[in-house]
């Protein structure tokens, strides 16, 4: 929840920095997150389906959320998804808009990391490092690996993914006051950024409660877990992305000076358009005046014809 406020909060001040509405990042987030949490359990039930089908299994524990449970992948895909309906209904440009969201969205995730150190979940491998997490066995939410060490700590992988995102919030936001006339970049920067991290912080982690879907291409001898395939993916569309919106138009001087100038009135689909017809009437209306025939005063010094 402490994580969801600052988002708001800073997606707030960054929409309306580039000339937005408060009271639109106000309704899509009420969407995002309503519809990310079903999706985070979504994402969770079907990454992890020893828990909940076949022999053992409980049906009822898909609807115990409290239980544990939920996915920051599977929220972020459903709440981008919510954002985007948002946009097109609201005629508001989604580029735009997620540009502005995207950094509030890694500092609440940096922040909601934590919950699996109260959880004492989701730890690492074991490591004599100073920074080692000690687990209480009485508390602990996954079984303790087998380890040769007398007093075992372990990798604290909560605490990398916490730091690695506060460090993308600040590179975020630096790209955000830079570019700011390339609709989609920073949306799409972190995704990269986010799934590149994510693959090397799940390759420490030693939780197994999906047994069979662990590992699902041991069998191809690449040992990476579900959530780093998925990772993977995600980067290679990421960054996939990131290439097309360069190639689209090359980046210039004149290109970052013209668009840096129409971008705030171009928030909402069709502003911009509708901000160069304006120009453009006004140009014409101008024209028209200066071209008119004046109604010249009679020379004093002509003699009528009458």
């Amino acid at each position: 929840m402490v994580g969801i406020v600052l988002a708001v909060v800073v997606a707030t001040k960054l929409w309306k920095s580039r000339g937005g509405n408060s009271d639109d990042v106000f309704s899509a987030m009420l969407w995002a997150v309503l519809l990310g949490i079903v999706g985070a359990r979504l994402y969770h039930v079907i990454s992890s389906p020893d828990r909940y089908f076949g022999e053992g299994g409980d049906l009822m524990g898909i609807f115990q959320i409290w239980q544990g449970g939920l996915s920051i992948i599977g929220a972020v895909m459903a709440g981008s998804l919510a954002v985007w309906y948002f946009c097109r209904r609201n005629g508001i440009k989604f580029g735009a808009f997620a540009d502005a969201v995207v950094p509030g969205v890694i500092l609440a995730q940096a922040v909601g990391r934590w919950g699996n150190w109260f959880n004492q979940e989701l730890f690492g491998r074991p490591t004599d490092l100073p920074w080692g997490l000690r687990i209480d066995t009485d508390q602990a939410h996954q079984a303790l690996p087998a380890t040769t060490m007398e007093d075992p700590t372990f990798h604290p992988t909560f605490l990398y993914e916490s730091l690695w995102n506060l460090l993308g919030f600040v590179a975020l936001l630096v790209l955000f006051r830079r570019f700011q006339f390339r609709q989609g970049l920073i949306a799409w920067t972190y995704v990269a950024y986010y799934a590149l991290g994510r693959f090397w912080i799940e390759s420490m982690r030693i939780d197994e409660f999906n047994k069979s879907t662990q590992y699902p291409l041991a069998d191809l001898g690449l040992d990476w877990r579900l959530n780093q395939i998925i990772a993977f993916i995600i980067f290679v569309v990421a960054v996939a992305a990131l290439v097309w919106l360069f190639l689209k138009r090359p980046v210039t001087e004149e290109a970052i000076a013209e668009e840096a100038e129409i971008y705030t009135p171009s928030v909402r689909e069709g502003a911009g358009e509708k901000a160069q017809a304006d120009d453009a009437a006004v140009s014409v209306s101008a024209e028209a005046d200066s071209e008119s025939p004046q109604e010249a005063e009679p020379d004093k010094g002509t003699p009528s014809k009458d």
